[in-house]
C-alpha cells in the first residue's frame, strides 16, 4: 500500500508540506489534476492547478473527499487558509501544501515516478526482492546515512535513477537536478568546466567540489564502476570539506551500487528482448493483437509503423549509431515509440496524429551523423494494431523510394507519395516484361552511350510536358533551341510519329520504365 504519507516523505519537504494527514487514508492510486470534465477515483492525488479562490479549494476538497481520493495538492496562501484547512479536517482527507516556486507540469512527473518507485518497492518486498527502482530508492537512503548528507544516484548521461528522502541540506541545483530528473544544462556546464566528468571518466575514487558563486552547495561525487567500467555516480550535497573516513565510507559504497545497477541493467535487458521479439512478430503478422495491446502497451488507436535507417558511411559503426538515433528520438517524443532492430533498421510503432508528429518533426531535424550517414526514414499508413504487419510492408516500400533518391527529402510517407510509388510499381512491372527492348528506344540508347547525346532524357522530358519545350529545356537546363534541335536529329535517327497518342503513350511507358524501376 502506497501512502499520502509515504509520498510526502520521499518527495521530500522542499517541495511538498503536509498540513493535514488522517491517521487512516486511502492507498494513492494515481495523479489528477482538477479540471471541468475530469472523473475523480478513490486514491487519487488531487491537484488544484487553477484553483485561485478561497472558495473554489475548499469546494475542491469537500468534492475530492466526497470521491474518495487520498489528497488535495494546493500552493500558498490557499493551502493555508482556515476555510480550506476546516474543510479538510471536516472531510477527513489529507491536504498537501506545494511550495511557491515549484512547476506544476513537473510535480505531476515526479509524483507519477515516486508512486513508480514506491509500488516496485511494495511488489518487491511481495515479490522476495527484484530489480525494481525502489531497491535504488533505498539504496540512496542507506548511502545518505552513511555520508550524513543527501545523495542522488546517476546515469553516465546524468540522468537521476534514484535519490534519498533527506533534504536537510539542499539547493537549487538539487532541486532542478530531483524534480527535472537529470542535473540541469547550465549546473553540468558549470560541473564539468571544473573537470568533474573528467575526473569521474579517469577513476578517481573521490571528488570533492567547492561552493560556487552562485550558491550551489559543495559536492561529495563518488564514481560507479564495475570491472572497469562507468555505469554512474553518487552525488552528497555536503556542507564542506569531508573527512577521509566519512569520504572512504562513501566510496565503500559505491561496489553495492554497482551491483544493483548490473541488476537493473540485466532485467532492463532482458525485458527489452521479450518486448522485441514480440514487436518482431506484431510487424511479421504473427502475434495477436490483444497480446500487443498489453504487453507493448499499446492503445487502441491506429498506428503507423516507421523504419529508420541510418550508415556510418563505412557500415563498421552501424549498430552503434541505430542505437544512438533511437535513444535520441525518444527524448521529449511523447511516449516512448515502442521500437526494435530488425535486418538492419529500426522499426518503430507510433500512434498516428500527435506522437507521429512529434517523431517526424525529431527526425525531419536530425541532423547527419559525423562518420558520414544521413538517417532516413519512411512511414506506412495508420492502420489498426492487427493490420502492423501491412504497415511495415508499406513502410519498406516507402524507404526504397528514398534508397533510389526518387524522392527528395529523408522522411517520407507512404500516403504522401501515392504519385511516386504509382510510377515506381507500374516501373518495375514493365521493367519485369522488358518493355524497353520493344521498337526503336533501344537504337536511341545505344546512340547515347556511344556519343552522349543525351536523345533519351530529351525525349522523356518533351513527352512529360507536352506543347511546353520552355518547361522541358530548364529540366535539361538547355536552352529551348537546343531542344528543338536535339528532337530534329533523333527524329532523324529513328522513325517516330510523336503525333500519335498511342506511339506517345507507349514511349511514356518504356521511358518511366527506365526511370522509375
Amino acid at each position: 500500500m502506497v501512502s499520502v504519507r509515504s509520498v510526502v516523505d520521499r518527495v521530500g519537504p522542499t517541495l511538498l508540506h503536509a498540513l493535514q494527514v488522517p491517521d487512516e487514508s486511502p492507498a494513492v492510486g494515481d495523479v489528477v489534476i482538477a479540471e471541468p470534465g475530469n472523473t475523480l477515483a478513490a486514491g487519487d492525488l488531487v491537484l488544484g492547478v487553477a484553483i485561485t479562490e478561497t472558495s473554489e479549494a475548499a469546494e475542491l476538497v469537500k468534492h475530492s473527499a466526497a470521491k474518495g481520493a487520498a489528497a488535495v495538492l494546493l500552493k500558498p496562501p490557499l493551502a493555508a487558509k482556515p476555510s480550506v484547512k476546516r474543510a479538510a479536517k471536516t472531510a477527513d482527507i489529507a491536504l498537501i501544501e506545494v511550495r511557491p516556486a515549484t512547476s506544476w507540469a513537473q510535480l505531476v512527473w515526479l509524483l507519477r515516478t515516486v508512486l513508480d518507485a514506491l509500488a516496485d518497492e511494495s511488489d518487491a518486498l511481495e515479490d522476495g526482492g527484484g530489480p525494481g527502482s525502489g531497491d535504488l530508492f533505498r539504496l540512496a537512503d542507506a548511502v545518505a546515512s552513511v555520508v550524513d548528507a543527501p545523495v542522488t544516484i546517476e546515469d553516465t548521461n546524468s540522468r537521476v535513477l534514484a535519490y534519498s528522502a533527506r533534504q536537510d541540506l539542499t539547493d537549487s541545483a538539487r532541486v532542478s537536478t530531483i524534480m527535472g530528473r537529470r542535473i540541469p544544462d547550465d549546473v553540468l556546464a558549470r560541473f564539468r568546466s571544473r573537470g568533474v566528468f573528467r575526473e569521474l571518466s579517469r577513476g578517481r575514487q573521490t571528488i570533492f567540489v567547492p561552493a560556487q558563486r552562485d550558491g550551489t552547495l559543495p559536492r561529495l561525487i563518488v564514481p560507479i564502476r564495475m570491472g572497469g567500467e562507468l555505469l554512474g555516480s553518487m552525488w552528497a550535497v555536503v556542507a564542506g570539506p569531508v573527512s577521509d573516513e566519512r569520504a572512504a565510507a562513501f566510496a565503500d559504497a559505491a561496489p553495492v551500487v554497482a551491483l544493483h545497477l548490473l541488476r537493473r541493467r540485466a532485467h532492463t535487458d532482458s525485458q527489452r528482448r521479450v518486448s522485441a521479439e514480440l514487436l518482431r512478430a506484431v510487424l511479421e503478422g504473427k502475434a495477436s493483437p490483444r497480446k500487443a495491446i498489453a504487453e507493448l502497451d499499446l492503445s487502441e488507436e491506429p498506428h503507423r509503423v516507421v523504419v529508420i535507417e541510418v550508415s556510418g558511411g563505412d557500415g563498421r559503426d552501424d549498430e552503434g549509431l541505430r542505437l544512438a538515433l533511437l535513444e535520441r528520438i525518444s527524448q521529449g517524443v511523447g511516449r516512448r515509440p515502442v521500437a526494435t532492430e530488425l535486418g538492419g533498421v529500426l522499426y518503430a510503432v507510433v500512434p498516428d496524429g500527435d506522437g507521429w508528429s512529434e517523431l517526424r518533426a525529431a527526425l525531419e531535424a536530425l541532423p547527419a551523423s559525423r562518420k558520414g550517414g544521413t538517417p532516413r526514414a519512411a512511414a506506412g499508413s495508420a492502420c489498426e494494431i492487427g493490420e502492423l504487419a501491412t504497415s511495415r510492408v508499406q513502410a519498406d516500400e516507402a524507404l526504397g523510394l528514398l534508397r533510389a533518391k526518387l524522392v527528395p527529402g529523408r522522411v517520407v510517407v507512404f500516403d504522401e507519395a501515392w504519385t511516386e510509388l504509382s510510377l515506381h510499381r507500374g516501373a518495375t512491372a514493365a521493367s519485369t516484361a522488358k518493355v524497353a527492348e520493344l521498337g526503336p528506344l533501344g537504337l536511341l540508347r545505344a546512340h547515347d552511350e556511344a556519343h552522349e547525346s543525351g536523345y533519351v532524357d530529351t525525349l522523356y522530358q518533351w513527352l512529360r510536358h507536352p506543347g511546353d519545350p520552355r518547361a522541358a529545356a530548364k529540366e535539361l537546363r538547355i536552352h529551348p533551341n537546343t531542344l528543338r534541335y536535339r528532337l530534329r536529329r533523333l527524329l532523324d535517327l529513328v522513325p517516330l510519329d510523336l503525333d500519335d497518342p498511342d506511339v506517345r503513350l507507349a514511349l511514356i511507358t518504356q521511358l518511366v520504365s527506365l526511370r522509375w524501376s
